[in-house]
């Protein structure tokens, strides 16, 4: 029997998700915040945790409750950027990845969940800059630069997706190739 210590029920959690015991993980960390609310890497983690089985609408609300504990944690702000994301509800996930970003300018993914959420819907110049961030901080994405270049297209820029062509085909061809021939097969606008 653990001892009631937040911290180490936050611990056996970890081990349990890394052994696959995930319905035993939520519930150690459901232990630790039982014994402190308060304990963010709990409140985070049990988020993280039911994002990653597939439970969003828990995870939302968990990662809304972690960030009440820690406001400018931009981890916890990506993570609740892409739950919201997954749910199509990609205004408030635009406002968290935004916050993110405005917090730590480095976080390439929340600047690519970004361009993603701004592209659907349909603001492309804005998705442009937003991948163009993701794919500097992330030179070697070829994701990254794909969605950049399938931007570019659709604003019919295409001076700017030769060059992430370019780039691209310089360390992943393959994608290069992918982004090529989708451009050729869709229309542009």
């Amino acid at each position: 029997m653990l001892k009631a210590n937040a911290w180490l029920h936050y611990q056996r959690a970890r081990l349990l998700d890394l052994v696959g015991r995930r319905d035993q993980a939520i519930l150690a960390l459901k232990d630790a915040l039982q014994i402190d609310p308060g304990y963010w890497p709990a409140a985070s983690s049990l988020g993280f945790l039911y994002g990653r089985l597939g439970r969003n609408g828990l995870a939302e609300a968990q990662l809304e409750k972690a960030l009440e504990i820690k406001p400018d944690d931009p981890i916890m702000l990506f993570n609740l950027g892409y739950i919201l994301q997954l749910q199509n509800k990609l205004e408030p996930a635009v406002q968290r990845f935004e916050r993110a970003v405005e917090i730590n300018p480095r976080i390439d993914r929340a600047w690519y969940g970004m361009g993603l959420a701004l592209g659907a819907l349909g603001r492309t110049e804005d998705a442009a800059y937003a991948l163009q961030q993701a794919a500097e901080l992330q030179p070697m994405n070829g994701h990254a630069w794909y969605e950049l270049g399938m931007t570019y297209f659709s604003l019919g820029r295409r001076d700017k997706l030769a060059e992430v062509l370019a780039h691209l085909d310089r360390f992943d061809p393959k994608m290069a190739q992918d982004l090529d021939r989708a451009t050729k097969q869709a229309p542009a606008g």
